[in-house]
């Protein structure tokens, strides 16, 4: 998809400032954080672990390599980081070629962005082979460009994979709304000085400046995320 970017600092005709929205795509665009979860559990029970729930919060929304580390060093299971990723890759791919809901208000946000030609990115930290299984469901012409969390040289709760895509877009982070279901990407997008829209799915999120925290996608249109720009003027 090809859209026209609005010169830095200007406003469109509806005086809003926001120039772009970005976007998370496990457990924000796409109800799959509980898919991940399955597949650690069902690879370390194939290695003879068992895993704790409670490291679920602990693994959630971050890297591979972050989440993976934790894991062989919380079980001492006998696998490199290497061999594990290739492990989960796999096994997820398995689980979304079965089936991949979408989170509820997703495919009519992702529409509204679209007919509205507002900037839109995925940014995820999910491997770029992952993100192009996921783009068949969601529509790869909804967005402008994708960051996976392998292309860029930190990925969440670094600020790199979202001003890698405002870069990409040609847009200011200050002006770009994000939307993440958890801390480690909200982290990202605050590093990053973006707006964020906090819709949690695993774990709690509290308000902050320049936060605002929401219970599902369906309490976000663009009339709502162009309203958070202008709230700063």
């Amino acid at each position: 998809m090809t859209s026209t970017v609005p010169a830095l600092g200007t406003r469109t005709a509806e005086g809003s400032a926001l120039q772009a929205v970005l976007l998370d795509m496990d457990g924000t665009l796409v109800d799959t954080e509980g898919f991940w979860w399955d597949v650690e559990t069902e690879v370390f029970a194939s290695l003879g672990h068992t895993l704790d729930d409670s490291w679920r919060h602990v693994v959630v929304g971050g890297p591979m390599t972050r989440s993976a580390g934790f894991l062989i060093e919380a079980t001492g299971a006998d696998i490199t980081l290497a061999e594990l990723s290739v492990l989960l890759n796999d096994g997820f791919e398995q689980r979304i070629g079965r089936d991949l809901p979408l989170m509820p208000g997703a495919t009519r946000l992702l529409a509204e962005l679209s007919a509205h030609e507002i900037p839109t990115a995925l940014v995820s930290a999910s491997h770029r082979r992952i993100i192009d299984r996921v783009l068949k469901s969601l529509g790869p012409q909804h967005f402008a460009l994708t960051v996976a969390g392998d292309e860029v040289p930190r990925t969440k709760p670094h600020p790199d994979p979202y001003l890698a895509a405002a870069a990409g877009l040609g847009v200011d982070p200050v002006r770009c709304a994000v939307v993440e279901d958890t801390a480690t990407g909200v982290a990202a997008a605050e590093a990053a000085g973006c707006h964020v829209v906090a819709v949690p799915s695993v774990a709690p999120i509290t308000s902050a400046a320049r936060r605002t925290v929401v219970a599902s996608l369906e309490e976000v249109d663009l009339t709502f995320l162009r309203g958070l720009m202008t709230q700063m003027r």
